[in-house]
């Protein structure tokens, strides 16, 4: 079970003392949740993220009161790539949620191994349960997979309380033969380029001066 410190943000502190303070604001929000400013210490919530993503239920506390909840979005300087903003998701117990799951690829494909090239079409699946059969990602081997071959979401394994909100025809990953590089059309040599001047069009005469 993954827990995060969080307090209610005095909303006259800017967000930029905040920041410098190492401090990363935020919002907690849910159906049953009215929408609250918070503050969280910016190093533990990239620790808890980094193991935890969008996908893992992470239990905090605003005052007395506890709440399960889900990181919804996820705001990043794109110079420092330090977080920036939070949303926080407060979930309701015994509902069920329906979140993106990201999918984790192991092994080595037998098409790869002959020389194919594996693609990966999608990277995550939508999910609905609930929270406690939750799956921080679901695991899709692709060891089996063989040239021109294909996973597609009806191969992955049923998980237990989980329902794939997925196509069962979309296509997961796939191996394809690697495509030869075109021959380049081979260079003109220097003894095909005229060079003007040197040449003249046949039956041309030159001009001399008189």
């Amino acid at each position: 079970m993954f827990t995060l410190s969080i307090t209610k943000r005095d909303t006259k502190i800017s967000t930029q003392q905040l920041q410098a303070e190492g401090i990363v604001p935020g919002v907690l929000y849910g159906p049953k949740v009215d929408s609250t400013p918070i503050s969280i210490n910016g190093p533990e919530l990239l620790k808890v993220w980094k193991e935890t993503g969008e996908s893992a239920i992470i239990v905090t506390k605003l005052g007395e009161e506890p709440h399960d909840v889900l990181v919804h979005d996820m705001q990043f300087d794109p110079v420092s790539g330090e977080i920036r903003h939070v949303d926080l998701y407060a979930i309701e117990r015994g509902k069920k949620i329906t979140v993106s799951v990201p999918l984790e690829f192991i092994g080595e494909a037998l098409g790869e191994k002959a020389g194919g090239v594996l693609i990966k079409s999608i990277h995550e699946v939508e999910i609905e349960s609930m929270p406690r059969n939750l799956p921080q990602n679901i695991e899709i081997d692709i060891s089996g997979l063989e040239m021109n071959g294909k996973i597609t979401v009806a191969d992955i394994p049923a998980l237990e309380g989980v329902e794939i909100k997925v196509d069962s025809d979309e296509v997961i990953a796939s191996i394809v033969e690697a495509k030869e590089e075109e021959i380049q059309e081979e260079a003109p040599s220097i003894d095909d380029i005229e060079v003007e001047g040197e040449k003249k069009e046949e039956g041309e005469e030159e001009n001399t001066p008189e």
